[in-house]
C-alpha cells in the first residue's frame, strides 16, 4: 500500500537540534533553533506565567471544546496587545481574530482563507525568509515568488529593490512581511520605510500578510507593532499572524492568533465565518490551557507589569549578547567582517559563514548553526560567548571557498 511513499528528510532545523542533543561533547553550543534561553542556557519559566498558572490551577474544572474561533476573552486581549490604542481608534470593529495552533497555524489558516475566498494563487515572500513560509503556501496551492529584501553588503534591507518589486505586482497579490525581528536575517524596516511601504500596498491593492512571531524581542512591545500602525494609517486591509510562543516562553502550548483587518465592519461576519470553516476542517478548535494563561497575564495589571519587565530583560540580554559577540569578533577579524551585528535586531543574524565553515564549526567545535549561516543570539551566554567568538574567528580564517 505504501511502497510509493517518499522518504521525508526532516525539517533542517529540528533535525539539526536532534543531532545537537545526541552530541556527547560538553562544550557544545546550540545557535540554531529559534528559542529564547536564559543565561543558564535553559528556556525560562516566566514568573508572570508561573503565577497565572497557579491561579488558574485553583479553578480547574471540566474542559469542553473551545469554539472554532477560540477563546473570546483571549482574542480580545490579544487584539489589544498587537493593535494597542489603534484598535479602538482606527480599526475598531473592523478586526476579526481567531485563536490558532501557534502562528504557524495562523499562517496556514490565513493562506487557506485567501486561497478559497479570494482565489489568490500567487504569494511573494522575502528573500530570505523563514523556510516554512514556502512550505505552507505551496501546500495551500500557491505559486511562491520572492521579492528582494536582504542586502548582503550592508546587513540591512535593500529597500529600493523591495519597493520597485512591489510596485510591479498585480493587484490582490499576497505579500508576506515580517512585522519585526526578521527571521532569519535580523534586518528590519525603519518606521519611515514602513510608512512608505504601507502607502504603496494600500494604493496598489496588495494583500499584506504580516508574520509577527517575535513581538517584544526587537525594540519594545509597542514599537515592534509599528508595521500594523502604519498599515492602519494608510487605510490598508491586511492579515496578521502573531505568536505567543516566544514572548511568553510557552513554546509547547502552541498559542497563536490570526487577525484580519477588513475594509468595513459589515464584512466581518462573513470573514469570521469562513475562518471558522478553515479551522473546522484543519484542527476543529484550538487548545485551552495556554490561552487561559496568556489571557490571565494580559488582563491582570500586576501580572502584566511583571511580564513586560521580564520581556524587557530578555530583550536586553539578547542585545548584550549581540554587542558582546560584535566587540569580540570586530577586535579579531575587523569591523567590516561583522558590521551586520550592530545593524540588525532581534534573536537572529546572518553570519555570512559558508557551508564549509558551518560544517567545520559543528564537527570541530560542537557549535551548531543552520545551513544558511543564521545564528540565534539567544543561544549565547556569558559562559560560552568567548568560546563561540574564538571558534567563529578560526572558521572565518580558514578561507573555505
Amino acid at each position: 500500500m505504501f511502497r510509493n511513499v517518499e522518504y521525508y528528510h526532516g525539517d533542517p532545523i529540528y533535525s539539526l537540534f536532534e543531532e545537537f542533543e545526541k552530541d556527547p561533547r560538553t562544550e557544545k553550543v546550540s545557535l540554531s533553533v529559534g528559542v529564547y534561553c536564559n543565561e543558564g542556557g535553559s528556556i525560562p519559566y516566566m514568573k508572570a506565567v508561573q503565577r497565572a498558572e497557579h491561579e488558574i490551577s485553583q479553578d480547574f474544572g471540566p474542559r469542553p471544546y473551545l469554539p472554532m474561533e477560540g477563546m473570546h476573552a483571549f482574542s480580545v486581549a490579544a487584539q489589544e496587545l498587537i493593535f494597542g490604542n489603534y484598535h479602538n481608534n482606527t480599526a475598531g470593529d473592523r478586526v476579526v481574530t481567531v485563536q490558532t495552533v501557534g502562528a504557524t497555524g495562523a499562517v496556514r489558516v490565513g493562506a487557506d482563507f485567501l486561497k478559497h475566498n479570494l482565489n489568490c494563487n500567487n504569494v511573494w515572500i522575502s528573500d530570505f525568509t523563514w523556510e516554512t513560509h514556502d512550505d505552507i503556501f505551496k501546500a495551500s496551492g500557491y505559486q511562491v515568488n520572492r521579492y528582494p529584501y536582504y542586502d548582503v553588503h550592508t546587513g540591512g534591507v535593500n529597500f529600493n529593490a523591495l519597493i520597485d518589486c512591489l510596485e510591479k505586482l498585480p493587484t490582490h497579490s499576497v505579500v508576506v512581511l515580517h512585522a519585526c525581528a526578521h527571521n532569519p536575517t535580523g534586518a528590519e524596516l525603519s518606521n519611515t520605510e514602513w510608512d512608505t511601504l504601507s502607502a504603496l500596498v494600500a494604493k496598489r491593492g496588495l494583500i499584506p500578510f504580516l508574520d509577527m512571531a517575535y513581538q517584544g524581542f526587537s525594540k519594545s512591545l509597542e514599537n515592534d507593532a509599528y508595521a500594523l500602525r502604519a498599515l492602519l494609517n494608510a487605510g490598508a486591509s491586511f492579515l496578521v499572524a502573531n505568536s505567543f510562543s516566544k514572548n511568553f516562553s510557552l513554546y509547547g502550548e502552541r498559542v497563536g492568533n490570526l487577525s484580519i483587518v477588513c475594509p468595513s465592519a459589515a464584512q466581518t461576519t462573513n470573514v469570521l465565518g469562513q475562518l471558522k470553516a478553515v479551522a473546522r476542517r484543519t484542527y476543529s478548535s484550538p487548545p485551552t490551557h495556554g490561552a487561559r494563561i496568556i489571557e490571565k497575564v494580559l488582563t491582570t495589571p500586576a501580572l502584566r507589569m511583571i511580564w513586560e519587565q521580564e520581556l524587557d530583560s530578555m530583550r536586553a540580554r539578547i542585545q548584550s549578547m549581540r554587542t558582546g559577540l560584535y566587540e569580540r569578533l570586530a577586535d579579531k577579524v575587523g569591523h567590516d567582517r561583522v558590521a551586520y551585528l550592530p545593524v540588525q535586531s532581534g534573536m537572529f543574524s546572518f553570519t555570512g559563514l559558508n557551508a564549509e565553515q558551518i560544517k567545520w564549526l559543528r564537527n570541530e567545535k560542537a557549535i551548531y548553526l543552520v545551513g544558511s549561516g543564521r545564528i540565534c543570539l539567544a543561544g549565547l551566554t556569558p559562559t560560552n560567548l568567548d568560546y563561540v567568538a574564538e571558534s567563529m574567528t578560526l572558521a572565518m580564517g580558514l578561507g573555505f571557498a
